[in-house]
Parts: structure tokens; sequence; C-alpha cells
């Protein structure tokens, strides 16, 4: 049985999602950096290394910005929500494997991308 942070807070359903690097629909809340305010966008992620990763073809996004300055965000999918705490991966081999789960075309597998990665901390 996997003992990991991610498999930890998890029923055996979705550890089984987590473990096989499936990428699922989320809505990833973040707080803005201007607003304070709570901003909820939908967006493809992906289960890799028991973490949750999004990604971006550039930087411009608010929910990546937003990520980025209040790095404690929530993640919601299956009906769940979770806590967790983000990060802007800056490693250029994790942010290829993060597309190539992402993506099934070749082309979109290689395109350079902006990855963000959240460790997820508690089921809120």
């Amino acid at each position: 049985m996997c003992s990991c942070n991610v498999c930890s807070i998890y029923d055996d359903e979705l550890k089984k999602m987590i473990i096989n690097n499936l990428t699922f629909k989320a809505l990833l809340k973040t707080k803005g950096r201007k607003t304070g305010k709570e901003h909820t966008v939908w967006a493809k992620a992906v289960t890799y290394n028991d973490m949750i990763y999004f990604s971006r073809r550039n930087p411009n996004s608010d929910w990546l910005k937003n990520a980025i300055a209040h790095p404690q965000v929530k993640v919601e999918f299956d009906g769940r929500r979770f806590s967790g705490i983000a990060r802007l991966v800056e490693e250029e081999d994790l942010s290829q494997k993060i597309s190539s789960l992402k993506y099934t075309e070749k082309s979109r597998q290689k395109e350079a991308r902006v990855v963000l990665e959240i460790k997820l901390i508690e089921n809120d």
C-alpha cells in the first residue's frame, strides 16, 4: 500500500487515479493577488509522483499569478475538496513529463509549459 502524502488522504478509488497518472478536470481555487478574493477556474490537471499539476503555455493567466503570489490553494474534483500548497516547477525534465502525461498529441507534448505543482495537505 502506498504511504505517500496524496494517497494518505484519499480512499481506495481515488488512490488508483493518483497512482495511474491520470488527467482530469478540476477546480483550482486561488486567492487574488490584488483583491484577496477567492478565484476559481476549471482546468485540466495531471497526477504524478504524489502531486497534482496544472500547466499553461505561458505565464499570463490570473490563476497562475495568484497561486505564485499566494501558494495556499484549494483543489476540487470528484465531489471532494482539498487544501494544498502550490509551487512553480523550475525543473525542465519535470515540466516535460507533465506535458507528456497531459497531452496525447506529440506536438503538444513537446511544447514548453509553465507548470504549477500542488502538494495536497488536507481534506477539507
